[in-house]
């Protein structure tokens, strides 16, 4: 449900007869700042006069009149009614407007408390879009009650000046008030056709029908048995043909590497700057036992450079985690967000905690951001001019990806410069040639009629990022990677660490068995160069965990006995000992280059012990990788979750934004 923990404080109207002052003083401080936090000079009275005098009528005597005056033109500039400009400067509160407005009409107010409420997410969910109940009155015309708000106020408005019948049957509702009474009856509804939707839609594209130990069985007896009888009569033989199989697929992967760090990324459009043309754009925020995350988060959302008029944040939690509620409902949350509780039905995932919250979003853009994300501030309207320059093909935009925590221990110092060579190298290269992208975790941006083409997010597959970007490139749609930059916080211990990466390398793994169980459809949807570039992405970082220890136990035996580097006198032996080497050394070479690239894109040069420590963070992504396989058969939906809140995080500031271009001023007025 939405925002139940503080619903009774959130519900109280800041402008009261007694210490409306107060808060009338500080809308109008709000309404004359401008974008740099510098105070101007009041806005004329003429500007006002561009706003019918109906829609200012209901505020008069309730807000002061310099307010309102910088409230209607701050309502002409960014394209919204002065009635959501005076609800997200504070002049007034959502429930406040909701009775000004409702006198004016000659309408009754609604109790909080609906009733006739249809327990069916599809209904629900039509109610939150279109943000009216109908209540059927047997034989007559039916009710309605509407969370009216903006434009459709004007509409209102006429509807009733042309049917004088209409008035008794209107009844209105706070936008906040309807949406916490839906997630209050509505939530295990959500939860379920969340846990359902993909699977009942489209089966094979679920990981929930995936049986990873029958596959694992399957695949045992098919290949390891011949391989068995191989390794049995020709030992040799059996063991070069293990080799050369896993060698040549992390060869193909480290050569695509190698590649990205040739591609120089192109300049990108600059951000767009007028509010007015700018689209309603919704974040969701899940959140599951991340207490101590909260006050930073919502501080880094609140420093986001979008008209808040028209920004809609859900913080997306758990309807058990008290902790988490607690530390948000201590929180004076700004009237563009809201908390989304999500019942506990289905799996206990991030993906389903993203479907259930998806019916209360209102954007016609969807991004993701995670608990400690800190994005740059013109990130928002960096993606709106790329999903505008991309065209109507483009569905998702990626932005990169940054550690701000390096430096706190070795583990964090590598994961910062392998992330450095993903968003920064990889990544914008992949994007480039138009193949498949496998989505970060968060950052990531999508058309909201896209998201609901496609299904949404697998609530079965514990990498939902990359499944989805993957179903999102085999239906046609495009995804852009930006230069716009959300620091991370990376894991700081080596057990934090490798349980996060064995939930990834699991979740690659049930996306390559998802999308790779009907072979000639993902050939015919993504074409030859395509499939070949997802074979690589997911199967490859499995290729590179499982040849290392090989090759690296063959090279230290062949140093052992003495023999390394002399003559072979077998094919055999000068096959394997290629292999061997050409592995080790493109492997390694692979992955400095990749990390030096992408981090002198960040002003930062590689230290000696990050490049000496790969061999060692490889046996590292070696032991999460066999630990994937076990709980891809024991475990396949276990969610092993990153603990969040250790590091000691510097935001950025010692890193170079990779943005092409730095922010411009905007011209327009804007809330501090």
């Amino acid at each position: 449900m939405v925002g139940d923990a503080g619903a009774a404080r959130k519900g109280r109207s800041h402008v009261s007869h007694d210490t409306g002052e107060d808060h009338r003083d500080l809308g109008r401080d709000q309404l004359h700042a401008r974008d740099d936090g510098t105070a101007s000079a009041t806005l004329p009275a003429p500007i006002a006069s561009a706003l019918p005098a109906s829609e200012l009528r209901p505020y008069r005597d309730h807000v002061d009149a310099d307010t309102l005056r910088a409230a209607a033109a701050r309502a002409r500039l960014v394209g919204v009614g002065v009635d959501e400009v005076l609800v997200v400067s504070g002049a007034l509160d959502d429930q406040t407007a909701t009775h000004l407005l409702a006198r004016d009409l000659g309408l009754a107010v609604a109790a909080p408390n609906l009733a006739n409420l249809p327990d069916d997410a599809a209904v629900a969910e039509a109610v939150l879009r279109t943000g009216t109940l109908v209540i059927g009155n047997g034989s007559g015309r039916p009710r309605l009650v509407m969370a009216a708000r903006g434009r459709i106020v004007q509409r209102l408005r006429r509807a009733l000046k042309h049917d004088a019948g209409l008035a008794p049957r209107v009844e209105l509702i706070s936008a906040a008030a309807l949406a916490r009474r839906v997630g209050a009856v509505c939530a295990p509804s959500f939860a379920a056709a969340a846990t359902g939707r993909l699977v009942l839609a489209a089966p094979l594209k679920s990981a929930s029908t995936l049986r990873p130990g029958r596959i694992v069985g399957l695949a045992a007896a098919a290949i390891g048995l011949p391989l068995a009888l191989l390794l049995a009569l020709a030992p040799e033989m059996g063991l070069l043909a293990v080799q050369a199989a896993l060698s040549l697929v992390f060869l193909a992967w480290i050569a695509l590497r190698f590649a990205g760090c040739i591609y120089v990324p192109s300049e990108e459009p600059p951000p767009v700057l007028d509010a007015r043309s700018l689209p309603v754009y919704s974040l969701l925020v899940p959140l599951y036992d991340e207490a101590a995350s909260v006050p930073g988060l919502v501080a880094a959302l609140s420093a986001l450079d979008y008209p808040p008029e028209k920004l809609d944040i859900k913080l997306v939690v758990e309807a058990d985690d008290r902790a988490t509620r607690a530390a948000i409902d201590a929180l004076e949350l700004p009237p563009h967000m809201a908390e989304v509780a999500v019942a506990p039905v289905g799996p206990r995932t991030k993906p389903k905690a993203l479907e259930a919250a998806l019916p209360f979003v209102r954007g016609s853009i969807v991004a993701i951001y995670d608990a400690e994300d800190l994005p740059e501030p013109d990130q928002l309207r960096r993606v709106v001019a790329a999903f505008r320059a991309g065209g109507q093909k483009v569905g998702c935009v990626q932005a990169r990806l940054c550690i701000d925590n390096g430096g706190d221990s070795w583990i964090s110092a590598q994961f910062a410069a392998e992330y450095a060579g993903q968003f920064d190298v990889l990544l914008p290269a992949l994007s480039s040639l138009g193949l498949p992208i496998p989505l970060g975790g968060t950052s990531n941006h999508f058309r909201r009629r896209v998201l609901d083409q496609v299904g949404g997010w697998d609530p079965y597959n514990v990498t939902e990022d990359a499944d989805l970007g993957i179903r999102l490139a085999r239906a046609g749609w495009q995804t852009r990677v930006i230069s716009s930059t959300t620091f991370e916080e990376a894991p700081v211990t080596r057990r934090a660490w490798i349980g996060q990466r064995t939930r990834w390398l699991k979740g690659w793994a049930q996306t390559l068995l998802v999308h790779g169980r009907r072979p000639r459809a993902l050939v015919r949807d993504l074409g030859p160069a395509g499939t070949i570039a997802l074979m690589l992405l997911t199967a490859g970082p499995y290729a590179a965990a499982l040849v290392h220890p090989l090759c690296l136990a063959l090279l230290i035996a062949d140093i052992v006995r003495g023999v390394a580097g002399l003559p072979c006198t077998r094919m055999a032996e000068v096959v394997t000992s290629a292999l061997t080497y050409a592995t080790l050394v493109t492997g390694y070479a692979g992955a400095a280059a990749t990390m030096a690239v992408g981090l002198g894109r960040r002003g930062i040069r590689p230290g000696w012990w990050t490049v000496a420590g790969i061999p060692f963070y490889w046996l590292l992504l070696s032991v999460a990788a066999w630990r994937a396989v076990i709980e891809l058969i024991r475990r396949p939906y276990h969610w092993q979750k990153t603990e969040h809140g250790a590091a000691r995080r510097g935001g950025g500031g010692g890193l170079r934004s990779s943005a092409s271009a730095p922010p411009r001023p905007r011209p327009e007025g804007a809330w501090s």
